[in-house]
Formats: structure tokens, C-alpha cells, sequence
């Protein structure tokens, strides 16, 4: 087993939920040997042609790394991991939402500029009728049109992208979301929190409120706090110095202030130390993916590991 590989129990955690081949298409390389390529690559950054060979065909890792990421594989595997942690009681539900910037290396610039279209039949030998054993492919990912539509967004210093999440407790991140980097904190809050999804080992729903949560001063607007307040969600987010004035000049029109717990927003910190962790993988910190899908993908891996091994 070499540096940063899976070990045995975490390989056991991960095998049950991993797909299978139906056939058809030949048999799968192993998906230990895989996975462990994909998660060198992220862990280092390196080039996808520059895989050491016990990982296989270079190519093998890559495909199996782009087909999960545009099927949601990675992201059914990160809630079957937390799903298994919720159920031993390991998941603390005071959660922290943020954002980071990460630059994007050149290399991610360049990807196809055609919109995605919907499924497609593949068709017969006259290619007007679809062939007996048809069968539609799955929507494509989001993505296309450009830059802005794959989540580059321009900055002084080049391409850019952003990092949306939210953690538990326990520095472990709960939900991502990636857009480009201009794009405002408060404007992915909800669709943030809308993506927290733990599912349950045994019959119920899947948990998606969180017992408390704390933000900083970006997410301080009244949208955000009527949304937190109609899900019954606790909140500690400070109140911004302009709105705090606007209030006063108010006089008893204006309202309370909101409420403002500073023990509680002292656990904030936990959303920045998950960052923190997240771009101890290369391909974290500096987005080489041309595609936003990947990318996402890649971020989504990462954050199966820090469950793996918290």
C-alpha cells in the first residue's frame, strides 16, 4: 500500500456503495486500484498522464474519475459515508457555512463553449430510427457556454473559482457547491443548505436541518435570516455596521436587532479548518479541471477521505 492509498477498513466502508459492471461493456478494472489513482492525483496534483503505472492506464483512472463525477457517484458515496457516521452518533449539528477562492492554473481554461444538450438515443444503421438495443444516455452535467458557465469567473490575477460548503462540528464537510469566483457568498447560501442530504441507514427521511448554525457577516441579510428562522434553525450570524445603522435611524420602526450568540460564533472556526484540510489536496487548492462537473467531483473525493480518517 503506498502513501495516501485507502487501508483495508476504509476500503470496507467505501466497497458496498461502489457500482458495478453490468456486463455489457467488459469487465471494470479493479476499483480499489482505481480509486487509489484518483485520490494520488488529488492528493498531488499531478498530471493525469503522469500517474505512477501500479495505478493502471492513466486513462482507466481518468475516465472512472470524469464518469463519477458527471453521475453523482462521489456525491452518493460522501452521504453514504456520513449516512454511517450519523448513525453512530459521530456528526455534530452545529454546522458553519463559508466560501474560499481558488485560483484555477491555466490549463483549466479552454473547455468546450456548446451548451449541454438533453439525453441522446444512440440510433440504428440508418441512423433514423433508434437500434433495438437503445438506450438513452443520461442527461449531461451542467456546464458549457463558457468560462462563467463552467465556474471560471475573472479576478486581477486570472481565472478564478469558489468553493461553497458547509461542515459539521467536527470540521468534515456536509454539502459543496462550486461557481465562479465573483460570485457573492449570500447568493449560495440556501442552495448550499438546500444540499445538505444524510441519509438513513434504516427506513426514514434523510436528515437535512441542522440544529444550529453559525456565518460571518456575508451572509448577514434579512432573505437569509427569514429563510433560517421558517426552517427553524438557529442562527448566529453578525449584523453588518450599515445595516445595524440603517436599524437605529429607524428608532422603534426598525425592529430588534438580531439575536447574536458569541460563544456559539466562536465554533466557526470549524468551517475554516475544514477548508483548511480540503486544499491539503493539490487539485483542491488549485483547479486544473477544465470542466465544472470535475472539479466538483475532485473536491467531493477529498472530502470523502477527511470523513475517512476523522
Amino acid at each position: 500500500m503506498g502513501r495516501g492509498d485507502l487501508t483495508g477498513a476504509e476500503w470496507e466502508r467505501l466497497r458496498p456503495f461502489l457500482p458495478v459492471s453490468n456486463g455489457r461493456c467488459g469487465r471494470w478494472r479493479d476499483h480499489r486500484q482505481v480509486i487509489d489513482g484518483i485520490l494520488h492525483r488529488v492528493r498531488t496534483g499531478v498530471q493525469w498522464r503522469d500517474l505512477p503505472e501500479r495505478f493502471g492506464p492513466w486513462k482507466t483512472v481518468y475516465e472512472r474519475h470524469r464518469l463519477w463525477s458527471a453521475d453523482g457517484t462521489w456525491e452518493r458515496l460522501l452521504q453514504q459515508v456520513q449516512a454511517a457516521a450519523d448513525a453512530a452518533g459521530g456528526i455534530d449539528w452545529d454546522i458553519s457555512v463559508d466560501s474560499t477562492i481558488v485560483r484555477a492554473h491555466h490549463h483549466a481554461a479552454g473547455a468546450r463553449t456548446e451548451p449541454p444538450s438533453g439525453p441522446r438515443l444512440k440510433r440504428g444503421r440508418s441512423g433514423r430510427t433508434p437500434a433495438r438495443d437503445a438506450v438513452a444516455e443520461p442527461h449531461r452535467p451542467p456546464g458549457g457556454g463558457g468560462a462563467g458557465g463552467e465556474g471560471l469567473g475573472r479576478s486581477r490575477g486570472g481565472f478564478t473559482t469558489k468553493l461553497h460548503l458547509s461542515t459539521d462540528g467536527r470540521c468534515r464537510p456536509l454539502s459543496l457547491i462550486v461557481t465562479p469566483g465573483q460570485r457573492a457568498d449570500c447568493t449560495q447560501f440556501i442552495a448550499v443548505m438546500e444540499k445538505i442530504r444524510v441519509p438513513r441507514l434504516g427506513p426514514g427521511r434523510p436528515r437535512v436541518k441542522p440544529e444550529s448554525l453559525a456565518a460571518d457577516k456575508a451572509y448577514s441579510n434579512g432573505l437569509l435570516r427569514r429563510y433560517l428562522r421558517r426552517r427553524g434553525i438557529r442562527h448566529t450570524i453578525p449584523e453588518k455596521t450599515d445595516s445595524q445603522a440603517a436599524r437605529l435611524r429607524k428608532g422603534s420602526r426598525g425592529g430588534r436587532p438580531p439575536g447574536f450568540d458569541e460563544e456559539r460564533y466562536k465554533k466557526r472556526n470549524t468551517v475554516e479548518r475544514t477548508i483548511n484540510r480540503l486544499k491539503q489536496s493539490r487539485a483542491v487548492a488549485t483547479r486544473y479541471d477544465k470542466r465544472l462537473f470535475v472539479y466538483l467531483g475532485t473536491a467531493t473525493a477529498a472530502a470523502i477521505v477527511i470523513w475517512l480518517r476523522t
